[in-house]
């Protein structure tokens, strides 16, 4: 006796959605597809995590559309890429364009802000009978809204670094005459340990006068008594990135650090409130910078408020003065304001959060930002 078949409960998966919507912005553009080379717009259109990649997005459909990469990477694409149909070629771009003209695309965009003159000149030499139209910016403009499986895994990765940061320092692993070196490996196996499959980038872990270089690289400096401590570091889980920074003092804070934290602590309070969708980026940036420069250290700010994370670490938006972005629900990114004072130390405050749809953010990094002296 036979019954029914099975219904599926198997969600779609989100790639498919994603492709469905830079469909929209193709068409709107005039294209009859996109030849997406850049690998982090791949990862994010197909879910492919290779190192050779491109798709041939037909405005049309899937059907009409192409995955490319090499042999080395059959097996892989095919569980990867399973809805797209394959095309197994070393050089992968260059076969895309030339199969362009047969599956019917004759304006054929390419991502021309990730192409070189070179690749161009050769792009143009494989496509014949298709036309290759410069259209920068499109999967861009659709990853800096994230849906919930990329808001979830950096919600993940965010927890990690969380937890990472308190076993270090419940561990005493935070102490006098260790260096920045070691504090900066510490918490990568700790992250690593946790479930994390890497660092987001480099952690800065910047001690005593270090810490009012921004972006110091970790270096055989050891910690001693008195120090600010600046911890700026994140985890990877599926390809999405955490960003977190705080600011500790090694020993009893002196006034002169505790009256910096606040006014760090206060502006970049103002900051996230201020994160909501339709609120110009640069109007956040603003409500942070403001008491900095009331208090007299607005050029002791020295960059941009934050910036939006996802499957790379610095993506769009960007949370600055000169942005002409505007917030929308979905959006991930940091608010992250600082005060460095040469010579002397720096302290940053950095969360990582949801734009909402209403109500207030959600801030993914949850470790305290109360100040921390490390006994």
């Amino acid at each position: 006796m036979t019954g029914a078949a099975p219904t599926s409960t198997r969600s779609p998966r989100p790639q498919a959605a994603r492709r469905e919507a830079l469909r929209v912005r193709v068409r709107a553009a005039g294209l009859d597809g996109l030849l997406v080379t850049d690998l982090v717009n791949v990862r994010y259109l197909t879910g492919f995590t290779g190192s050779n990649g491109a798709l041939l997005l037909a405005a049309t459909d899937d059907a009409g559309s192409r995955f490319g990469t090499d042999g080395r990477y059959t097996i892989q694409a095919a569980a990867e890429v399973p809805d797209v149909p394959p095309l197994i070629e070393r050089a992968t771009a260059l076969a895309l364009a030339a199969r362009a003209s047969a599956l019917g695309i004759r304006r054929l965009g390419f991502e021309s802000d990730a192409v070189t003159v070179d690749a161009h000149a050769a792009l143009s030499a494989a496509a014949e009978g298709a036309t290759l139209e410069r259209a920068p910016g499109l999967v861009a403009q659709l990853r800096m809204i994230k849906d919930d499986t990329e808001i979830e895994a950096i919600r993940r990765a965010c927890a990690i670094a969380d937890n990472a940061l308190t076993d270090l320092l419940d561990a005493g692993g935070v102490r006098a005459g260790r260096t920045e070196r070691e504090i900066a490996l510490d918490l990568e196996f700790r992250m690593r340990a946790l479930g994390a499959d890497g660092p987001a980038f480099d952690a800065i872990v910047a001690a005593g006068p270090n810490s009012a270089i921004p972006h110091h690289s970790p270096s055989d400096a050891p910690l001693r008594p008195g120090d600010l401590l600046k911890l700026d570091f994140g985890a990877l889980v599926g390809g999405y990135h955490s960003d977190m920074t705080r600011t500790l003092v090694l020993g009893r804070a002196a006034d002169w650090q505790r009256e910096l934290y606040a006014l760090v602590h206060g502006a970049q309070a103002a900051g996230c409130a201020a994160v909501e969708a339709g609120v110009p980026a640069a109007d956040v940036d603003a409500a942070s910078r403001e008491p900095i420069t009331a208090a007299g250290r607005g050029p002791e700010f020295l960059h941009g408020l934050g910036h939006g994370v996802g499957l790379q670490i610095h993506e769009a938006p960007a949370l600055s003065a000169a942005s002409k972005d505007v917030l929308e629900a979905g959006m991930v990114v940091t608010v992250e304001p600082g005060v460095y004072l040469a010579g002397r130390g720096g302290v940053r405050i950095e969360d990582t959060l949801v734009v909402p749809g209403a109500g207030p953010a959600e801030t993914l990094t949850g470790f305290t930002k109360d100040l921390v002296e490390v006994a």
